[in-house]
């Protein structure tokens, strides 16, 4: 998905660079915040699927996590993440039950964490790399792309 647009959100990773994600998601966080105040938020579309409120929690937790990842990868060389089982972080921190003011508040201040920290890479170190416990390895520039195509999809997975 990072070399060619993704076929359902059209969202397009090559042309992200760790310098582009800090406008990108200030600009998202309104549309967040705007999806947590629908009135059916918590509302699951079909079993299977998650309620845009669960999405929103998830997204918090992704600012977090690649937040946490980026600065490992700034700090240390060849930096090791461990693997996050999103599903079950899921059922830990009960998504579906969260308060979505609290969430917009939440998903806001990470929001601009990870933002501020992104806006803090220097060119040079976009080679840096980190690796996940799969042997999945990725760069300071690949975790950017990654990272923002996976917010950008889910706000098309909302429709918001």
């Amino acid at each position: 998905m990072l070399s060619r647009p993704c076929p359902e959100c059209s969202f397009d990773a090559s042309t992200v660079t760790p310098a582009t994600v800090p406008g990108s998601v200030e600009n998202m966080l309104p549309r967040w915040r705007a999806v947590l105040r629908r009135p059916e938020v918590a509302e699951r579309p079909d079993e299977g699927t998650w309620s845009a409120l669960e999405y929103a929690c998830h997204v918090r937790d992704v600012f977090t996590l690649f937040d946490q990842r980026l600065n490992m990868m700034l700090e240390a060389e060849d930096a090791r993440f461990e693997n996050w089982d999103q599903d079950n972080t899921a059922i830990e921190k009960d998504y579906g039950s969260a308060d979505p003011a609290v969430v917009s508040t939440e998903l806001t201040a990470e929001g601009e964490q990870i933002a501020e920290s992104f806006s803090r890479v220097r060119e040079e170190d976009w080679g840096r790399t980190g690796l996940r416990g799969n042997g999945s390895e990725f760069t300071v520039l690949t975790l950017a792309q990654y990272f923002l195509h996976d917010v950008v999809h889910h706000l098309h997975d909302v429709d918001g």
